[in-house]
């Protein structure tokens, strides 16, 4: 497991800018060294450890594209239309014992492999069989028509996916058709989840009447399997020092990355600042970030520890472009970063200089066709129903303070990051 110096996340300025995080965990956070060799059908989501490189062309052999007929390029008719006698029929899957000479037309089906000679085909709805059982063929068409050459697609040796790359349904479907059965992969992170607080219990637990049922951690949990991490469920801590630094100590000697939830703020009730500061060493909580400004970063046992807002609007925003950026670091995934769309704003919108805010929006289509964002209609870092309702956040950056309706803004669907 990778190990940190307790000082390589030191920041000293009082809010810092959500680039900079990131830029900073990129920086500092290394992958995990092991990996594993992974069938196919299990290597969706998992992210290579080295390059994937051919080990033959594609298509491995020139073949027809399209049902029809392959003649030589040569013999292609110019200005009219020309009757070729048809000497032979390859079917997809056949070899092609056939030859195109001359005056010949071969009959092939789509993926059948061309016959010696051509290297044109044309489409059987374009032509038409005179009664001597000759095809005719009509004139104009570009010699090497309908035809995909060996390599097209594919070079045998080149590199296909590069290491850090994480497997897509369409991956895995390229490894498959190169032949392959298996790929290397590095191994999943471990990530330790807890909840933090007095105030919250575990669904399915009974609830005082001052207590809310536990909303955060199923939520990170869900968030962190769709990123491919292997999650421990450390359940809810206490508001008490003593027993929020022990799971914490215990967490970092087996797991890649501690994830919690809540009491990380200033109140007299906010434990997790202490408590990392006693087995480790806290060196950030405090972001330029709405909905989501106390979001602690530290180390412990060499362990990166990240603490989340407890509010869940502000947890699911932090997690998205804070936890998120430290997951691929550490499974060492290609950089990357959201893509956001430009939308036309629906709503008005005022906010302060120098924070990155992310506003809940829903899509909708205009009179005019044009698709635009519309606000949510209720603030509030705690309303679940928000995230629920909405279809993705609209970003602000750190020198935006007005929106007016009409304007272009950037909107990042919820699809882009999770």
């Amino acid at each position: 497991m990778a190990q940190l110096t307790d000082d390589c996340f030191a920041f000293g300025g009082p809010l810092l800018p959500v680039d900079d995080a990131i830029a900073m965990l990129a920086a500092r956070l290394s992958a995990v060294e092991e990996s594993e060799s992974l069938k196919l059908v299990e290597a969706d989501g998992r992210v290579l450890a080295r390059d994937l490189v051919a080990p033959l062309s594609l298509p491995p052999f020139t073949n027809s594209a399209v049902d029809g007929y392959a003649v030589r390029g040569v013999d292609v008719p110019m200005d009219e239309e020309k009757a070729f006698a048809v000497v032979g029929r390859v079917q997809a899957g056949a070899a092609a014992n056939a030859a195109a000479e001359a005056g010949q037309a071969v009959r092939v089906f789509t993926g059948a492999p061309m016959p010696q000679g051509a290297d044109t085909v044309f489409m059987q709805e374009d032509v038409r069989l005179d009664e001597a059982g000759r095809v005719i063929l009509p004139p104009g068409l570009r010699r090497g028509a309908n035809v995909r050459p060996q390599g097209e697609d594919v070079a045998a040796g080149q590199t296909v996916l590069k290491a850090g790359h994480r497997m897509r349904p369409q991956d895995v479907a390229l490894a498959a058709a190169l032949g392959l059965t298996h790929v290397e992969a590095r191994r999943r992170i471990r990530v330790a989840v807890l909840s933090t607080g007095n105030e919250i219990v575990a669904p399915g637990t009974p609830r005082g009447s001052a207590q809310l049922f536990d909303s955060n951690r199923f939520m990170l949990m869900a968030m962190l399997a769709r990123l491919g991490c292997e999650v421990d469920d450390l359940g809810i801590v206490r508001d008490d020092m003593g027993s929020t630094a022990a799971m914490l100590r215990d967490a970092a000697a087996t797991h890649d990355l501690i994830l919690a939830s809540g009491g990380v703020s200033t109140g007299e009730a906010d434990f997790v600042k202490a408590a990392v500061e006693s087995v480790g060493t806290l060196v950030f909580w405090r972001m330029a970030i709405k909905p989501g400004r106390p979001v602690a970063m530290g180390v412990i046992a060499g362990k990166p520890f990240i603490g989340l807002p407890g509010n869940p609007v502000a947890s699911f925003v932090t997690f998205a472009h804070i936890a998120r950026p430290a997951i691929a670091a550490l499974a060492g995934m290609q950089p990357g970063s959201s893509v956001s769309v430009p939308l036309r704003a629906a709503f008005s919108y005022r906010k302060k200089e120098g924070r990155r805010e992310y506003v809940r929006a829903s899509l909708r289509k205009a009179e005019d066709g044009t698709l635009e964002a519309v606000k949510f209609p209720r603030e509030g870092a705690g309303l679940l129903s928000s995230l629920v309702e909405t279809d993705g956040l609209v970003e602000l950056g750190e020198t935006t303070t007005n929106v007016t309706p009409g304007e272009i803004v950037a909107f990042l669907p919820y699809s882009s990051l999770l």
